[in-house]
């Protein structure tokens, strides 16, 4: 069952199957004189990543840069378990994420909130990080891990205000966590591109989700590595898509709220999560996709969580506003 990829440059990805499924989040691994990876997904994918370290050769005692791009608990909250195999390794993270790794208890909190009783099963447990092990990148910040290969590391808000992402010199590509959307790699079989924007609460912000766009657009790519899934060599098809369909989120999720004004808060989040999954799924017919039952269970649940952070958003600028 367990899958490494060789992703060519000195880049492998480990698939850490989380929720149970394929394709779903990963561990980017560099295979540098500084044995770096990215991103841990949830502690119920640790041993995963574990299972994939040992079929790449490597020992977890050898590595030393534990990245994550933010700190929404299915990109790091395994982070305080797997460095307990890593007693080499420091994390690296975002300067407004340092506090949080080091007691996770609002990050409990606020995942409790959006996943109720799934929680234990999705997440469970979630390690402090010593302080002593914690990293800190600011925007512009770099990190040589080999001889050919600096990454430099931009904040990157927009998903998240604790969000950076990470250039890496040697193969011009960006490791952009949720900054610029989710990849769909289960569609492409079928000959589909399909990114959509990550809008999970609560710190959603779509003007600075296109500013981040722009700064990534103006490094001129040839990679992306994403948080949800694998890589894209077509920096171009990804701005275009989320180009489309960041607008279309925001236009659906104004008319949502403003029709819905006396409805309950999980009546707002299950009328945008209609209107949101009816779109994609006529964009998706129109193009003779099937859609499979597990590309579906993960376009629904990418869409209920982001049809939560785009209702947040408009009750956030409500009250300012007010």
């Amino acid at each position: 069952m367990q899958k490494t990829k060789d992703l060519g440059l000195g880049v492998s990805l480990i698939d850490l199957f989380d929720l149970g499924k394929e394709k779903r989040t990963g561990t980017y691994v560099l295979h540098e004189e500084e044995l770096t990876i990215i991103e841990t997904s949830a502690s119920p994918s640790i041993p995963y990543l574990l299972k994939g370290l040992e079929l790449l050769g490597i020992d977890p005692k050898d590595i030393k840069n534990i990245i994550v791009t933010h700190i929404h608990l299915d990109h790091a909250g395994g982070v305080g378990l797997l460095l307990e195999s890593c007693p080499n390794a420091h994390v690296i993270v975002h300067p407004r994420g340092e506090r949080h790794l080091a007691d996770p208890s609002r990050l409990i909190q606020g995942a409790k909130a959006v996943y109720g009783s799934q929680f234990d099963v999705l997440f469970d447990p979630i390690l402090p990080v010593p302080e002593d092990r914690l990293v800190v990148k600011e925007d512009g910040d770099t990190l040589q891990i080999g001889e050919n290969r600096t990454l430099t590391f931009m904040d990157t808000p927009g998903h998240a205000k604790h969000h950076f992402s990470i250039h890496d010199s040697f193969s011009n590509g960006v490791f952009t966590g949720d900054t610029i959307g989710v990849f769909y790699p289960q569609l492409l079989p079928q000959g589909v591109e399909l990114y959509l924007p990550s809008t999970s609460p609560n710190q959603f912000d779509p003007e600075a989700m296109l500013q981040s766009l722009e700064r990534i657009e103006a490094l001129k790519i040839d990679r992306i590595y994403f948080g949800h899934y694998g890589m894209s060599t077509n920096p171009h098809r990804v701005s275009e898509q989320i180009r489309f369909w960041l607008p279309k989120f925001m236009a659906t999720g104004e008319k949502v709220w403003l029709q819905n004004l006396n409805s309950t808060e999980d009546e707002k989040n299950d009328a945008l999560f209609q209107a949101l999954f009816e779109e994609v799924s006529s964009y998706l017919t129109e193009k003779n996709v099937s859609l499979e039952q597990d590309i579906y269970e993960i376009i629904k649940l990418d869409l209920t969580v982001g049809s939560m952070g785009v209702i947040d958003y408009f009750r956030r600028r409500t009250r300012q506003v007010c």
